[in-house]
């Protein structure tokens, strides 16, 4: 079991198995799980030891979402058995050394976004065939490749949604027992509805009734829309496996294994208040990376205080305006999420903009790179085409007089007088015009129905969230502070100026008004 010492004879399959596991960074933290989960006589693991590793029960505090399909909560009762069923074979006597590190590389190996989400639809059909309820996925395997065909619905969309959610949880708690709320997610159900379904594009996606449809969702097209809209949504099924096989490894390994989640099991019932939802925070995670995947996530997983601190500003609780919010993104060089919740027509929708760098008070367009978010009811995303660098526009009242006065307010895309979104100085009015304005982003609907012509929405609230990290956050507090010292110097009176009545201003003029022909001697 384990590495091998240097006079062992070591085959080629166990070299190349441990190359290969070796390759995802993870051999370490194999080595020790499987040493506490086999059997020190047979050196292999049993295969209730390892169902057992994957088990996966949830208690649920309460739902964001309005539609919840009944069967879900007994789904996960069977995760951990497809696991086991479909990434690791095992012999009478359980799983040796060799078995254990293939079954780990066919589930979290180096492979393409396409076959980790293939392998995340066979542990889902899977799941639900043992649970005991019907779909239409249809998954035909023989002895060294599979097939998948056939459809889910809505509904059967929204458990393998919440399926990822479950698994992506329990990787950032390293505590177990998890108690959580289930996320409204329904903005990624409708997206691929639209997308994959018959005539999807004009559906009315503000009818709840579309989540219990039988609106079939084809296998290959909903494989497009992961890919394209959500590709990070394999990985929760990597990260639940990698985190589970950490929790049996000596503690030193689970530390690092958990050093970047959590240790809090509790609901964040109060970010349930802000645009970001922690349903909406998850699904723009699915298309980030990096540091901004681990703030965003802060939405779901962290304390309120934390939560807030990557809150730099929000119209309700700041008030609105271009100059309220200056002040409060003013020094942050990093990453910045913006939020608009507008109304037109009488519906309500939520857009956003991710620039990666610093806002300014420029009169032109700026920035290097960007993305545009519909967000609710429908959630798409649009990144850069590389055709222009129109990302960003914020521009502030100018003093003085302007011969030719730019718009003052802020926009994203398209150009001067044309931008594919423009919020206006008060934060009241949202104008959002259709692509074809736009080369900076790629082309889609920012909110449903949106036609040719520009659309006027009023402004409800706006929100700003800081996605730079802790250091950047910091640097923009010593930033504030410094500019909130310059401000108080320069309002301080200089009292010694005014002691001298005789050379005050003001004894100036009031000899001229008591004796205007008196002629005033010039001091040279």
């Amino acid at each position: 079991m384990g590495a091998s010492s240097s006079t062992e004879q070591v085959s080629p399959e166990r070299r190349e198995a441990e190359s290969l596991a070796a390759s995802t960074g993870a051999l370490t933290v194999l080595e020790k799980s499987f040493s506490n989960l086999s059997d020190p006589q047979t050196q292999t693991i049993p295969i209730s030891s390892l169902q057992e590793c994957f088990e996966l029960s949830i208690d649920y505090q309460s739902c964001e979402a309005s539609f919840k399909p009944e069967n879900f909560p007994g789904l996960l009762n069977h995760l951990n058995h497809s696991i086991v069923e479909q990434f690791f074979s095992a012999e009478e006597n359980g799983l040796n050394w060799i078995a254990f590190l293939n079954g780990y590389t066919k589930c979290c190996g180096r492979m393409t976004t396409s076959d980790s989400l293939n392998n995340l639809l066979r542990v889902f059909g899977s799941t639900i065939t043992k649970s005991g309820a019907t779909t239409g996925l249809q998954i035909d395997s023989t002895d060294c490749d599979y097939k998948i065909n056939g459809h889910l619905l809505p509904a059967d969309l929204l458990m393998l949604l919440w399926m990822c959610w479950a698994m992506y949880w329990d990787s950032r708690n390293s505590k177990g027992g998890v108690k959580f709320d289930l996320v409204d997610v329904n903005n990624l159900v409708l997206s691929a509805v639209s997308s994959c379904g018959d005539g999807g594009s004009e559906l009315n996606v503000w009818d709840d009734s579309l989540l219990g449809s039988d609106i079939q969702l084809p296998i290959g097209k909903l494989h497009v829309w992961v890919l394209k809209t959500v590709p990070n949504l394999p990985e929760c099924l990597v990260q639940f496996v990698y985190s589970r096989l950490s929790k049996f490894a000596p503690q030193q390994e689970k530390m690092e294994a958990s050093s970047s989640s959590t240790n809090d099991n509790h609901s964040n019932s109060e970010s349930h208040t802000y645009l970001l939802t922690p349903g909406k925070a998850w699904s723009i995670s699915l298309t980030l990376r990096s540091t901004m995947h681990e703030e965003i996530l802060k939405t779901c997983f962290a304390h309120h205080d934390e939560v807030k601190e990557n809150l730099l500003y929000r119209a309700s609780l700041h008030g609105k305006g271009l100059n309220r919010f200056w002040s409060n993104v003013e020094g942050y060089n990093g990453p910045i999420l913006l939020l608009i919740s507008a109304t037109s027509e009488d519906h309500s929708w939520t857009i956003g903009a991710l620039t990666h760098q610093a806002y300014e008070n420029k009169d032109t367009f700026y920035g290097t790179s960007g993305s545009l978010y519909a967000i609710s009811p429908v959630f798409d995303h649009f990144t850069s085409s590389g055709k222009e660098k129109n990302f960003v526009y914020s521009h502030l009242h100018v003093a003085g007089y302007e011969a030719y006065p730019k718009p003052v307010g802020i926009g994203f895309g398209g150009s001067n007088g044309n931008e594919r979104i423009f919020m206006d100085e008060d934060f009241s009015k949202l104008i959002v015009r259709h692509h074809a304005y736009d080369k900076t982003y790629h082309p889609g609907s920012l909110f449903p129905n949106q036609g040719y012509l520009p659309t006027e929405a009023q402004v409800l609230d706006v929100e700003v969230w800081g996605l730079g990290g802790k250091k950047v956050k910091e640097a923009q507090n010593s930033f504030l502070k410094r500019e909130q010292l310059f401000t108080e110097q320069r309002r301080k009176i200089d009292l010694k100026t005014f002691t001298n009545w005789e050379d005050s201003p003001e004894k100036m003029m009031m000899d001229m008004v008591s004796n205007p022909s008196a002629v005033q001697r010039e001091k040279r």
